[in-house]
């Protein structure tokens, strides 16, 4: 564990973007990933020219959390305490809230469309908070809590394709906006649980946006790309255009079900099926792999205990579960009204993305004329090399986010909508019942 989390220095800083900050925070914060295979906290600052630097990192392997969520607070409670407790150590900074991320209550995406009543007058920053407050209320009346408000553009009258309208005159504003929701009882076990550690959420992120802010470049996130995230027990999307987030969803599949199957069809411990995966893990045969044994251990006998099966085997058991992945990921994108250009750019990042010929096998199923790629995050000052994978471009994207990247054009913050948001609403909930 020493080995993995000491510092190294980089041989390089990352490459400057172009991006919209939010203003810089004062002091070090916390950005803390809850996933099902394992929880990272990063704690660091922004430094005087916007870009953040790691003070502290600690991760431990993930417990109580399944598909995302929450099953058992305890054990939750014990993995995020590990995790949150080695990066304050490292940090000397004792943290008190965090940004997390949002992948429990099946988040998704929805747009409404808002007419709001101006009367000939100019339009002010309480319209257009009133317009998110409207948003926020049609999603809160269906059972869940919005996280991300986004606007996607505003007609002032009969004049469409405006980016900002404050200042403007006009009788009837109109707004299409992109609202991010979840369960508002998975969201809430959330707040329970971090508020058991000492901590509160100060920001929710949705995962594969945040996934998408660590490893898409700007160009991509201009033009149009959707982003992949192969998680251990989901796999999520989150789909940019003009810079934003456009649309986001979620798959109740990820590398879970690859251990799972290797577990069951092999007859072997979970740990070494997760082993198996991460060493031999491949979608791709070659003519070797029917001559190369590999050594498998057999559940409940004795350590000595032990069959050869060709590593052919392996890569027959796993191709099956990335091929139906893939093929549900093609369905849904089908299915989502996103633009065909759009859908042509894929991204694949998560620790999933890792396994050998993931990329052809997407592209195989996904269509000949999308183009896919692999997405590693971006170099952070301070940051350990081994948290350098593609199963770490969540925690990155938070630390993007927490220094201002990808957040809306509009920041209307402070108003009646941020301070009665989800954040606020979840640290009320858990004060009067605990």
């Amino acid at each position: 564990m020493k080995d993995l989390v000491r510092f190294q220095p980089q041989a390089a800083e990352p490459p400057a973007r172009s991006r919209r900050l939010a203003p810089a925070r004062s002091g070090p914060f916390g950005v803390l990933d809850i996933g099902s295979s394992k929880v990272v906290c990063l704690i660091a600052r922004i430094e005087g020219d916007g870009v953040p630097r790691a003070l502290g990192f600690g991760w431990q392997k993930s417990r109580g959390v399944k598909a995302g969520s929450i099953v058992d607070m305890e054990a939750a409670e014990q993995s995020i305490r590990a995790a949150v407790a080695h990066a304050e150590e490292m940090a000397d900074h004792l943290l008190t809230g965090v940004i997390t991320n949002l992948s429990c209550g099946q988040p998704e995406s929805r747009l409404h469309n808002i007419l709001w009543p101006v009367g000939g007058r100019a339009v002010t920053d309480g319209d257009l908070r009133s317009i998110l407050a409207e948003g926020v209320r049609r999603t809160a009346s269906e059972g869940r809590e919005a996280v991300h408000a986004f606007p996607l553009g505003f007609q002032v009258d009969a004049t469409a394709g405006v980016e900002d309208p404050r200042a403007m005159v006009c009788d009837t504003l109109s707004a299409r906006l992109h609202v991010v929701d979840a369960a508002s009882h998975a969201l809430a076990n959330l707040g329970v649980t971090l508020h058991r550690c000492e901590l509160e959420a100060e920001e929710m992120v949705s995962a594969p946006f945040a996934a998408g802010l660590a490893t898409l470049v700007e160009d991509e996130r201009e033009m149009g790309t959707v982003v992949v995230e192969m998680g251990a027990g989901t796999t999520s999307l989150a789909a940019f255009a003009e810079g934003r987030l456009t649309h986001t969803a979620q798959l109740p599949v990820g590398g879970w079900q690859v251990t799972n199957d290797l577990a069951r069809v092999l007859s072997t411990p979970i740990a070494h099926a997760e082993r198996l995966k991460t060493m031999h893990g491949s979608v791709l045969e070659s003519a070797e792999d029917r001559t190369e044994l590999i050594s498998i251990p057999q559940v409940g006998e004795e350590e000595d205990q032990i069959v050869r099966v060709p590593r052919e085997m392996v890569v027959r058991i796993i191709r099956p579960r990335l091929e139906e992945t893939f093929e549900l990921l093609r369905d849904r994108l089908d299915g989502s009204g996103l633009p065909l250009e759009l859908r042509r750019r894929i991204v694949l990042t998560g620790g999933a993305s890792q396994l050998i010929g993931v990329r052809e096998l997407a592209t195989r199923i996904l269509g000949r004329e999308v183009t896919v790629r692999l997405g590693r995050p971006r170099m952070v000052r301070g940051l350990p090399e081994t948290a350098s994978g593609a199963g770490f471009s969540g925690v990155v994207g938070l630390l993007a986010w927490a220094a201002g990247e990808g957040r809306p054009l509009l920041d209307l913050a402070p108003g009646p909508v941020p301070r009665d948001g989800v954040m606020a609403r979840l640290v009320r909930w858990v004060r009067e019942r605990l």
